[in-house]
């Protein structure tokens, strides 16, 4: 057994989980990625490039170092590998990083359209708005410099133009929530628009205390890793 075997395998299965569901778009192919973060370390676990999901076990899971060395698994990690990095040095408060190319979330990526916010539950979990940053090729310095202007407004979920959707989180199980929540919120928002009537959202005020919520137990957590380390 590997040192890292107990994250690469909740890698292996989330990453089945999301593509048997349709989650990547097609449930044969090798589109999305999926990472956890290794408590304490400066390492993730990753998907590997371009190898279909149900093809996939546990040996082709990659591990590298905030610096991209391979540390385990004989693959090539994801091209959008990068990118997952970019959300743990920005931010300090997530642990796994899901990219999905879901198709609620994909029709309002390519109307370049951002998710007000609809319902307390969805805010109270991934922020007051879903924005959409702007296009970048997949693997780009360009993306990664979208995303990651984005990543300062503390929210879990974000839209990625022309391309699909990205969920940040403390955990892969939080951060598959925050995948279907914004599956919901976008398929409702987008019949919601095409009805061509106004479409109401949250108070203002009520969003901005449920938001202070979320980015209270993302401090909590921040406060749980900085722990983590210096033990």
């Amino acid at each position: 057994m590997g040192n890292y075997d107990p994250y690469k395998r909740k890698v292996l299965d989330m990453s089945k989980t999301l593509s048997q569901r349709g989650y990547f778009g097609t449930r044969s192919g090798s589109a999305g990625n999926v990472s956890v973060l290794i408590d304490g370390e400066d390492v993730l676990v990753v998907t590997p490039s371009n190898l279909p999901y149900d093809e996939m076990q546990m040996e082709d899971i990659c591990v590298v170092d905030f610096d991209l060395r391979r540390l385990e698994g004989e693959r090539d990690p994801s091209i959008e590998t990068p990118l997952h990095l970019a959300c743990y040095r920005h931010r300090k408060d997530v642990s796994a990083v899901i990219h999905t190319h879901q198709i609620g979330a994909s029709v309002l990526a390519v109307l370049n359209e951002p998710i007000p916010p609809l319902f307390d539950e969805v805010v109270i979990s991934i922020g007051p708005v879903v924005d959409v940053a702007a296009y970048g090729l997949s693997g780009s310095e360009q993306l990664l410099e979208n995303v990651v202007e984005k990543l300062a407004n503390r929210c879990h979920c974000y839209l990625l133009q022309n391309h699909g959707a990205l969920a940040v989180g403390p955990s892969l199980k939080k951060a598959f929530t925050f995948v279907e929540l914004l599956e919901k919120v976008a398929t409702i928002y987008a019949q919601a628009l095409s009805t061509g009537r106004p479409v109401t959202t949250l108070p203002e005020a009520l969003t901005g205390a449920l938001h202070s919520i979320v980015t209270s137990k993302q401090d909590i957590e921040i406060l749980r890793k900085e722990e983590l380390r210096g033990s």
